[in-house]
């Protein structure tokens, strides 16, 4: 059925780097999300109202919250592919952040009303009647939210998309919550133990730690998250892949929402080759790893020593020092001047991103420190530099 819906409604539906894909694909979602809770919303309404059955009706209602957290959704995702204007020149794609984070909200607020329901059954216990019709309505509406659940994260996987992810959350927890009231009943029917408030509080924690998790994962990126490593590797990778470049650090992404991210490297060029030609080789690495990787970048080059062989003899040997101290340092833009009675040693040091200021400081000075003792000559003017990639 999935499969079916998007290849009917989504063109070119494999394309789904293209921003009016992904909108195609966020639509179909939400308008499949309102037709299926409008859907349960009538069905139990109606039936509650015929079988005068409060807990059927009070369940439609929550079928039309959901239809509401459907309509976020849609208004997120049509929004978010808004293209960039004046006021916005990086787009509006984290308007798709935004909706999965109130959906979160949502999530966390149906969580909250099912554990105060749980305590209240738990502190006055009452008797669970079985009725065929409403048993038969709560199955189906696990059948339907199930279906949805993993609609939307088998979309929301394909496009990388937060929002429907989250929505495929709302829904799975519906699904457990639902299933834990069919268990208690049948419990309840065929043994003499009501484990009803049991349950639902035991439900609601997981449904409460959900909503929180989707919030934890959708304000990453709008807070600011390191680069992940498979995305740091491939754009290193490819910059490095073109020659004239002899290596790169400083690796920076910002992500302005799925698909419009913006990053800055710096590449370094060997000092001897003609500016222009190392400043033409940059412009080409820039067009067509932006074409390639669908990320806006910006390179800085920064020329470094490839031929004089005492600099490389002494960068060397800064290099065996530090990594005999942290295998996890490391240090770039290393050059070296020579005066009458000293060599400054210039670097910046990269430390990692757990140390403590004064690890960090105690680094330095021993780096200081050993260089100096290899040669009294040596005089490092170091910066401390930490890297942006996320930790594993």
């Amino acid at each position: 059925m999935t499969e079916f819906l998007v290849h009917r409604f989504v063109k070119n539906y494999e394309n789904t780097e293209d921003t009016q894909v992904r909108t195609s694909y966020g639509i179909l979602s939400s308008v499949v999300g309102i037709f299926c809770n409008v859907f349960l919303f009538a069905a139990k309404f109606t039936i509650g109202l015929l079988l005068k059955s409060l807990a059927v009706t009070a369940d439609a209602f929550n079928n039309l919250s959901d239809a509401a957290s459907s309509v976020i959704s849609f208004i997120g995702v049509k929004m978010a592919s808004k293209p960039a204007d004046e006021d916005h020149p990086f787009g509006h794609g984290r308007i798709e952040y935004i909706s999965a984070l109130i959906v979160s909200f949502l999530v966390v607020e149906v969580g909250l009303t099912f554990l105060k329901s749980s305590v209240g059954k738990l502190m006055n216990p009452e008797d669970i009647a079985f009725e065929w019709v409403p048993f038969l309505i709560l199955v189906l509406s696990i059948g339907v939210k199930f279906w949805m659940g993993m609609f939307n994260r088998t979309l929301g996987k394909r496009i990388n998309s937060k929002v429907m992810l989250a929505t495929s959350t709302d829904s799975m927890g519906d699904v457990i919550t639902t299933s834990a009231t069919v268990v208690s009943i049948l419990i309840s029917q065929f043994t003499s133990v009501n484990v009803d408030a049991i349950a639902g509080i035991i439900v609601s924690g997981i449904v409460i730690w959900s909503g929180f998790s989707i919030a934890k994962d959708t304000l990453e990126p709008l807070i600011g998250q390191g680069v992940p490593r498979e995305l740091y590797k491939q754009i290193t990778d490819e910059v490095e892949s073109f020659d004239g470049i002899v290596g790169t650090h400083d690796l920076i992404v910002h992500n302005y929402g799925p698909n419009h991210s913006m990053a800055s490297i710096h590449a370094e060029v060997p000092n001897n080759v003609d500016i222009e030609v190392s400043h033409e080789i940059i412009d080409k690495i820039e067009r067509d790893v932006s074409k390639k990787l669908n990320i806006f970048l910006v390179i800085h080059m920064d020329p470094v020593e490839t031929r004089d062989k005492k600099v490389l003899e002494v960068k060397e040997k800064l290099n065996r020092v530090i990594k005999a101290l942290d295998p996890k340092l490391s240090f770039h833009d290393f050059r070296v001047v020579n005066g009458d009675q000293q060599m400054n040693l210039i670097f910046d040091l990269v430390v990692p991103r757990e140390y403590s200021q004064e690890t960090a400081d105690q680094i330095l000075h021993q780096v200081m420190g050993l260089m100096k003792e290899m040669d009294h000559r040596y005089e490092c003017v170091i910066t401390m530099d930490k890297s942006y990639i996320a930790e594993e």
